[in-house]
């Protein structure tokens, strides 16, 4: 089994972009976004290298997390994520007749790997947000977990992820609304190909200003040009080479002006050595504006 990138936060998973609420208008100085969240992925199916689907032992992958994101400035924001707690797994197998024992289950605790980034905002001209970011990738998970290696919770190499985002707010039928977009490129180490990623995400305001609902889509492309084998017939979502395109939807109900609740669902609707299952978060969030 080959060593691994954490590709979603995957469709998280994948970059920070799906946790990073309203990213494109960096926060006040002294202000700032904080969530903790829980993230699901379970799997018996998964897209193998030429985009079809095949069947796999059932596997999954959950992690507790920390999403941080602090003006320092006006113009530069701190930002991390922390899955403090990851958990990969495998379900056993049974035989249906005779309930022999097939394929033990296994699991595997640790962290997962840390971001670490910086955005800086280069135009705020109301009706339009421009800013750049920079985003670490640490290897701080196990990159080789498990009785075979195969139990990852990060994947052992240290990547930078450059990207350039775009906001724009406006308003349908006086509901506030917006719409951003990203494109990025993330350069990886020990021999995993880099990644072209790109995103677009459109939410709109409802029940009195309480209710966010989001639609969002990534798309991941890998240049191929890494040396690691990029086959994994246990479709894990850690492998060298993934690529996909994914959809997903998120509500993000306020209780207070400033804490709130949220729901994820995303899927990948095609793709290449990725699971084939919908992954699920929720998590309670602090806006401080």
């Amino acid at each position: 089994m080959m060593r691994s990138k954490k590709a979603l936060i995957c469709f998280l998973l994948i970059g920070l972009s799906s946790t990073m609420l309203f990213s494109q208008w960096v926060k006040p100085k002294g202000k700032g976004y904080y969530k903790l969240s829980a993230w699901y992925l379970e799997y018996d199916q998964h897209f193998t290298d030429t985009g079809e689907k095949d069947p796999n032992v059932t596997r999954g992958n959950f992690n507790v997390n920390f999403y941080g994101d602090y003006g320092i400035t006006d113009k530069l924001d701190l930002i991390a994520y922390i899955p403090f707690f990851s958990r990969t797994f495998q379900n056993e197998v049974r035989s249906g007749t005779t309930g022999e024992l097939i394929t033990s289950g296994e699991a595997v605790n640790a962290i997962g790997d840390i971001d670490l980034g910086v955005e800086y905002g280069i135009l705020n001209a109301g009706n339009l947000a421009l800013s750049g970011s920079l985003i670490l990738g640490l290897p701080t998970g196990d990159s080789s977990g498990g009785s075979d290696g195969s139990y990852q919770t990060g994947d052992g190499e240290f990547n930078q992820f450059v990207k350039l985002n775009i906001g724009i707010p406006f308003s349908l039928a006086n509901a506030p609304m917006y719409s951003k977009t990203y494109a990025g490129f993330n350069n990886r180490t020990k021999d995993f190909s880099d990644e072209f990623r790109t995103g677009l995400e459109i939410g709109i305001n409802v029940l009195n200003n309480k209710l966010w609902i989001i639609g969002k889509s990534d798309v991941v492309k890998s240049l191929k040009n890494g040396n690691l084998n990029a086959q994994n017939n246990q479709g894990n979502i850690f492998a060298n080479n993934i690529e996909y395109v994914s959809l997903g939807g998120e509500a993000a109900y306020y209780i207070t002006e400033k804490l709130g609740v949220s729901l994820n669902y995303t899927s990948a609707v095609s793709g290449r050595i990725i699971s084939a299952h919908p992954s699920y978060s929720g998590g309670i969030f602090l806006d401080i504006k």
